[in-house]
């Protein structure tokens, strides 16, 4: 079964997580929001229904599941059914690419990550969100992963192997943030974004696409002495 399945399927509930635990998508939201520019042209991909994009102002997405989309489109959304690994976009068309619980879900993150490398502009930013494998709710997630829905066949990641995953696709690490330092149950106020890593579930990280070597070289050589 095809790891959208589930969210093609069981939309309805997946949309009905967030009224659940709003406090707990709210923090997540202005954790991501610290990291996503005000101006430029964004992509999410992975857009699910758009509760991410639509609040913090990124106008065009992707995603697998087209039922999903149809929440995206009617909060007035750019949106086209694709995977990460193959996107429809020419090479160089987007400043910023944001990535939501989503590199659980892929089939491969490297290949997606090498995608959203060539459809960035020289030096745009990768905003990516995850819960931490290495987190208690993360710990959580995997022990219990068969028992859901959504995460039976996800492949969790822990922010270590995240980062190793941007360094070998092109990007350099900017910064990260985390936030959800309780259970979810518990989670009844909304968290702060905090610096680093290693206590809240769910971290932020930024990265930037690195200069093009060849690039970079040719204005060398080329450059008046």
């Amino acid at each position: 079964m095809p790891k959208s399945e589930p969210f093609e399927q069981h939309h309805e509930r997946y949309e009905s997580w967030f009224a659940r635990h709003l406090e707990a998508y709210i923090s997540e939201l202005l954790a991501t929001r610290i990291f996503v520019p005000v101006e430029g042209n964004g992509l999410e991909v992975g857009v699910g229904s758009g509760r991410f994009s639509v609040p913090l102002g990124v106008e065009y997405g992707i995603d697998p599941a087209p039922a999903m989309l149809n929440y995206a489109r009617s909060r007035g959304m750019n949106v086209a059914v694709a995977k990460a690994e193959q996107l429809p976009f020419k090479t160089g068309v987007f400043d910023y690419v944001l990535v939501v619980t989503t590199i659980c879900f892929v089939d491969s993150a490297s290949e997606m990550l090498a995608e959203i490398h060539r459809v960035l502009v020289p030096e745009g930013r990768v905003i990516i969100g995850l819960i931490d494998r290495d987190s208690e709710l993360g710990t959580l997630y995997q022990k219990h992963k068969e028992e859901s829905v959504f995460y039976r066949d996800a492949e969790f990641f822990s922010v270590s192997e995240v980062e190793r995953l941007l360094e070998g696709n092109g990007f350099m690490l900017e910064d990260r943030v985390q936030t959800l330092f309780k259970s979810l149950p518990e989670t009844t106020e909304i968290e702060p974004a905090l610096p680093g890593t290693g206590q809240g579930a769910f971290v932020v990280l930024a990265g930037k696409k690195k200069p093009d070597l060849k690039v970079r070289q040719r204005a060398v050589n080329q450059s008046p002495e």
